[in-house]
C-alpha cells in the first residue's frame, strides 16, 4: 500500500476556500478529513473510526470499498478501462440485461450516463421526444438535479440557483403539509394537479416526481397516493417519470420505492446506489416509449467497462446479501428506536418518517433558525461521538438517516443510544 501523507482537516479547508467555487460547502464545524471507508465506517486523518448513517447521501448501499464490488471493479480497471458506445464492449450489454430482470413492469431498455442529474436531463429529453410536448409537472420542494432542465422542475428553492430556468414547468402541491393528515394533503395534491391538467394537460410530456422526497425532507405521501396520479395523468397522456436516485435498489425496502405503491411509471432514472461510489447513472422505459429516442446520440463516460462491471457486482451483491429485505427489517428497528426517542423528547422530535433505511427524524425549535441550528448542534455532536447523520428538509432541520443497507443491528443500537445522549444535552441546554 502506497503511504500517503495528511494535509490535515485545516489545511484541506484552506486549499477549498482558495481553489473551489463558493458554492462548495461541507457540513460541520470542526469537519474531519475523511481518508478511509471500510463497509459501515469511515475514518478521518487522525485515525478516528465514525459509523456512517449517510451513505454518501445514499450511494454506498452495500458499503465503504466493499471487497466483494472493489474487487471486481479493480479486475475491470486492469483489463480495459474506457470505450465509449460507438464501440462494442461486454459489460454495459450485461448489465442492460440485468436491470431489465429487476426494473417493474416491462421496462427493458436503458440509456446508460454518469450522474442523477444526467439521468433525470434524459428521462425528461425522451418524454419530450415520446408525446412532442414541451412542458413539465413536478412537485412542490422536489430536488431532480443541477442541470437547466432538472433545476427548472426542482421545487426547493435552496437548489434552484439559476435566474433563467424554463419556463414550461408546473408546480403542484405536494402531498404532505404539517396541519393535515396525510391523506387529506394527498387529496389537497391531487385537487391541485387536476386544476393544472384541465386548464392545460395538452402541452405537458411528464411529471417527474420522487417516491420519497429526500431533501425535501424524508416526504412519503400515502400508499393510494401515485395511483390515484399516475390514473389522472393517464387520461391526457402524460407521462410519469419515477426519481428513483436516492431510493433506489432496495434502500427503502424495496428493489424500488414505488413499488410501495403499487405503480409502474414510464420512465425510471437512476444512479447513486447502483454503482456503490463509481458514477454510474441511467435512465430506463418501454420498448413502446424507447423508439422516440432514435436519433443518434451518444454518452462518451456512460456505462463505460469499468462502471458497468462495478454496477454488476453491486447487483449481485444486493441480490445476493438480500439488501431490500435486509432494509426493511433493519430499518423498522432503527425506526423504532426513533420513534421512541420522540415519545422521549416530543419538545424536540416534532416527526419520524420514511421506510426502510431511508427515515427522517425533524427537529422543532422556537422558529425555523432555531429548529435549523438545533439540527447542526446534534450532527457536530454526534460526529464528535463517532456517528455521521444527514439532514435535509425544507428548513434543514430534518435528521437523516440513510446509512449503508449493510449496518448491523447493533449499530443501530449503538446510535440511537448514543443519540439520546445527545438530545439530553441538547434539552438540558434550553
Amino acid at each position: 500500500m502506497v503511504h500517503q501523507e495528511f494535509i490535515g482537516r485545516e489545511a484541506v479547508v484552506a486549499k477549498r476556500g482558495e481553489y473551489f467555487y463558493p458554492c462548495t460547502v461541507h457540513f460541520y464545524r470542526d469537519s474531519p478529513q475523511l481518508v478511509r471507508g471500510s463497509m459501515q465506517f469511515v475514518y478521518d486523518e487522525k485515525g478516528k473510526r465514525y459509523t456512517d448513517f449517510f451513505a454518501g447521501v445514499s450511494v454506498v448501499a452495500c458499503g465503504h470499498c466493499n471487497p466483494a464490488i472493489t474487487s471486481r471493479t479493480i479486475e475491470q480497471l486492469q483489463q480495459l478501462q474506457h470505450t465509449t458506445t460507438i464501440y462494442l464492449t461486454q459489460p454495459a450489454v450485461d448489465l442492460a440485461e440485468r436491470l431489465a430482470e429487476v426494473l417493474p413492469g416491462s421496462m427493458c431498455r436503458t440509456f446508460f450516463v454518469n450522474s442523477g442529474s444526467e439521468a433525470n436531463e434524459g428521462a425528461l429529453l425522451l418524454a419530450r421526444m415520446h408525446t412532442g410536448r414541451q412542458g413539465f409537472l413536478a412537485l412542490e420542494s422536489g430536488l431532480h438535479g443541477r442541470t437547466n432542465l432538472t433545476m427548472s422542475v426542482t421545487g426547493l428553492p435552496m437548489w434552484r440557483t439559476d435566474r433563467y430556468l424554463a419556463e414550461e414547468v408546473s408546480f403542484i402541491e405536494r402531498p404532505y403539509h404539517p396541519e393535515l393528515s396525510l391523506d387529506d394533503a394527498a387529496t389537497r395534491s391531487l385537487e391541485s394537479l387536476k386544476r393544472v391538467l384541465e386548464q392545460k394537460g395538452h402541452s405537458f410530456a411528464a411529471m417527474i416526481v420522487e417516491p420519497i422526497q429526500g431533501n425535501g425532507g424524508m416526504i412519503m405521501p400515502v400508499s393510494w397516493y401515485f395511483r390515484e396520479l399516475k390514473a389522472l395523468l393517464d387520461e391526457h397522456g402524460v407521462l410519469l417519470i419515477a426519481d428513483e436516485i436516492q431510493t433506489g435498489f432496495g434502500r427503502t425496502g424495496a428493489m424500488f420505492a414505488m413499488e410501495h405503491f403499487g405503480v409502474v411509471p414510464d420512465i425510471i432514472s437512476m444512479a447513486k446506489a447502483l454503482g456503490n461510489g463509481v458514477p454510474v447513472a441511467a435512465f430506463a422505459t418501454t420498448d413502446d416509449i424507447a423508439l422516440s429516442l432514435n436519433r443518434p446520440s451518444a454518452s462518451t463516460f456512460g456505462g463505460n467497462p469499468v462502471s458497468a462491471a462495478t454496477a454488476l457486482a453491486v447487483l449481485d451483491y444486493i441480490r445476493d446479501e438480500r439488501l431490500p429485505e435486509r432494509s426493511a427489517e433493519l430499518g423498522q428497528r432503527l425506526q423504532a428506536g426513533l420513534l421512541a426517542l420522540q415519545e422521549r423528547y416530543p419538545e424536540l422530535i416534532a416527526d419520524v418518517r420514511g421506510t426502510g433505511l431511508m427515515l427522517g427524524a425533524e427537529l422543532s425549535g422556537e422558529d425555523a433558525a432555531a429548529a435549523a441550528g438545533i439540527t447542526d448542534d446534534i450532527l457536530e455532536e454526534m460526529k464528535d461521538r463517532g456517528y455521521l447523520i444527514g439532514k435535509n428538509g425544507v428548513g434543514r432541520n430534518v435528521l437523516a438517516f440513510q446509512p449503508p443497507l449493510i449496518i448491523t443491528a447493533g449499530d443501530i443500537d449503538g446510535m440511537i443510544a448514543v443519540l439520546d445522549e445527545v438530545l439530553l444535552q441538547v434539552r438540558n441546554r434550553k
